[in-house]
């Protein structure tokens, strides 16, 4: 359903749907509060519908970006919810573990110039340390493969054709689908790993 109005007896309605988000600027008809802030309309297009819009009156509305290829493979149903979750907890561990790079900008006083007290490559806290033991250890437990394409579309977010490229299929469709099943292998591996562990 794209439209979805929630009122209350006193209170005015809200606009939640999908709808509304994508043109952008109907909340401001009579009777129609602006929402809080969020993703700019343009932002809303180019994730193409790949989101979701929750919250209530009370909180106001929350948007749920899905539009990134794991997002993506979740709304289409290529893999289950719990897969989705496993695989989504990997890749927090990752980039709570500060694997994904160094994000740096050019210095014009010294281009590109190294800084030895940066620590490139340790981890800058124990919280960091213990991420990135997560990371590793729950990479360790899915194997080398599924690790490979758990890494490339969960974390680098590529693309499933592009992996299974990577993995040696030549067609599309069989890159994809390769790239698919092993995800999906990767996602119940990682779901029942942390489901059971104790807390």
């Amino acid at each position: 359903m794209l439209l979805e109005t929630v009122s209350a007896p006193d209170a005015p309605a809200f606009a939640t749907g999908k709808k509304e988000a994508l043109q952008g600027g109907e909340f401001g008809k009579a009777g129609m509060h602006q929402p809080p802030p969020g993703p700019t309309p343009e932002r809303l297009k180019r994730s193409r519908g790949y989101f979701e819009i929750g919250g209530d009156r009370r909180i106001g509305h929350r948007f749920k970006m899905l539009d990134n290829p794991l997002g993506r493979a979740w709304v289409r149903q290529k893999i289950s919810g719990e897969e989705f979750t496993g695989l989504k907890k990997y890749a927090l561990h990752w980039f709570a573990g500060g694997l994904e790079g160094h994000l740096g900008s050019v210095d014009l006083n010294r281009i590109l110039a190294f800084d030895p007290a940066s620590m490139t490559g340790l981890a800058k806290t124990e919280a960091q340390a213990d991420h990135r033991q997560e990371y590793y250890q729950a990479r360790a437990m899915i194997g080398r493969r599924p690790a490979f394409v758990a890494d490339a579309v969960a974390c680098f977010e590529f693309e499933l054709v592009p992996t299974g490229r990577m993995l040696g299929y030549r067609s599309n469709y069989r890159a994809r689908e390769a790239a698919l099943d092993i995800l999906r292998d990767a996602g119940y591996r990682l779901a029942a790993h942390w489901r059971d562990r104790p807390p």
